[in-house]
């Protein structure tokens, strides 16, 4: 009999912000099949990472955990590339492998029969860490990389482990979407949980000329100035730094940047195209998502995430907040929205849900399955979401931890124990600090944050004996 529970696919973006597509309300990038992949399912408006930085959010996905209870809050580095960083505090200690006592999403999926693939970007750890040692059984570039080196780039020769090489010169993003086809069209009818993470778009910013040069002459057509400086803001929190201004773009116009993610796009839409051209469009789950906000503050600010501010590395909207889009043609209505406000350990119960399998509370104890906001409903069995970054983000952002509870965002911050609150319905950019003006809904939102970060035993920086100010 053959076996007609759903493939799912897992297509996990690297800093792709939340206005990053043309169906998130952005008129500068163009991504015509990830809009059909919207238009097809749902759009989730208040999707958020679990985190700033990307590995803490990917270790996230893979445990249905919150980064503080997996032990990983700061993105993996295996040198000393400014870790750790020191301002008025000094970054709390993280693991840098995932550990291999967590029973990950791809191990759950393999021992329930099913077939559980990597295609790209892994970040969670070195030799004996990688994707094959979580339960892939294919592991295809997954390694302790968190990015193309600027010595090698996107153009093959990537010199990226577990990667063989392509024809020199083929583009990253290319190649791993023909492995994902690839896998799709030699599949032998079990199925399958595909973990699709393309290194795109984190720099190096690097793109094919044809695409840069339509992007060059499209910004020159709409008249778009390349950057904006908003404010100095503060500095870098490192020596090396110390002085540098922030930049912030005010407006979606860097050419490169948005020809990587027409390239993203289309390799999205061959995947989709290959699951419709075996049969398997109907009935596969595909989630598309990113692990962070998009970079608006450092490393040439390539986008802007406005209205939200800021981007990755902070601890406002812009950091957290992401697209988020499930298509499931013989389950999700077509064109449907859900303004529940959802997480990356939500996937882990969602997935094994679809799948038939049995829950693991204990493993997923941070995710909810969004089952039930896939068939409609408007409510799920939490009330808050938090995050906790005990650490200074390279692009300009300062360590906290915060609640989000209804529509309201409370904010605390290491350095001076300063609170912010937002209501995010009427103030999306966090413009208005409510925290004097509700002082009752300050104390209970950050008394509920407290009592959370007590209970997961969670890090927190301490004092920098050799601040100056």
């Amino acid at each position: 009999m053959a076996d007609t529970r759903p493939n799912i696919i897992l297509i996990l973006l690297d800093d792709l912000g939340w206005r990053d597509l043309a169906c998130t309300g952005s008129d500068f990038y163009e991504t015509p099949n990830i809009d059909r992949l919207a238009k097809s399912g749902m759009t989730f408006n208040s999707a958020y990472a679990s985190c700033p930085v990307c590995s803490p959010s990917r270790a996230s996905i893979m445990t249905g955990k919150y980064p503080v209870n997996v032990g990983i809050t700061d993105w993996i580095d295996y040198g000393s590339y400014m870790h750790p960083l020191k301002g008025r505090l000094i970054d709390a200690p993280y693991l840098k492998d995932l550990s291999l006592s967590e029973t990950s999403l791809a191990t759950a999926m393999k021992e329930g029969g099913y077939h559980t693939w990597h295609v790209g970007k892994w970040h969670l750890g070195g030799k004996g860490f990688y994707p094959q040692d979580h339960g892939f059984e294919v592991n295809i570039g997954g390694s302790e990389a968190g990015a193309p080196s600027y010595e090698y780039g996107y153009f093959s020769p990537w010199n990226l482990p577990n990667l063989p090489e392509g024809p020199e010169g083929k583009y990253l993003t290319d190649h791993l979407g023909d492995e994902a086809v690839r896998l799709i069209e030699q599949n032998d009818g079990t199925p399958f949980f595909m973990h699709l993470s393309h290194y795109a778009v984190h720099h190096p910013l690097q793109a094919p000329a044809e695409l840069v040069a339509k992007y060059k002459q499209k910004a020159i057509d709409m008249g778009l100035d390349k950057m904006k400086v908003l404010e100095e803001g503060e500095p870098f929190h490192t020596e090396d730094k110390k002085g540098m201004r922030i930049l912030r773009r005010l407006v979606q116009s860097h050419p490169v940047y948005a020809a990587m993610i027409e390239s993203m796009d289309t390799s999205v839409g061959r995947v989709v195209e290959a699951l419709e051209r075996t049969g398997q469009l109907d009935n596969t789950l595909i989630v598309f998502t990113s692990d962070n906000g998009g970079v608006a503050t450092s490393e040439g600010s390539p986008t802007t995430n406005l209205p939200l501010i800021e981007g990755k590395g902070w601890m406002y909207e812009g950091g957290t907040r992401v697209a988020f889009l499930a298509s499931w043609p013989s389950v999700i209505a077509a064109g449907s929205q859900c303004d529940l406000p959802i997480t990356s350990p939500d996937l882990y119960p969602t997935f094994l849900e679809a799948a038939g399998l049995p829950l693991r509370p204990e493993q997923h104890s941070d995710g909810v399955s969004l089952l039930p906001a896939l068939h409609g409903e408007t409510e799920l069995s939490r009330d808050a979401l938090f995050w906790h970054y005990p650490h200074y983000g390279n692009q300009g952002g300062t360590p906290g931890c915060s609640i989000r509870k209804g529509d309201y965002k409370l904010i605390h911050f290491f350095e001076d124990d300063r609170l912010e609150l937002y209501n995010l319905v009427d103030d999306v950019s966090e413009q208005h600090n409510l925290a004097d003006e509700l002082p009752v809904v300050a104390t209970e939102l950050h008394r509920e944050l407290w009592n959370w970060i007590e209970s997961v035993n969670a890090q927190i920086p301490q004092p920098n004996p050799d601040w100056k100010g």
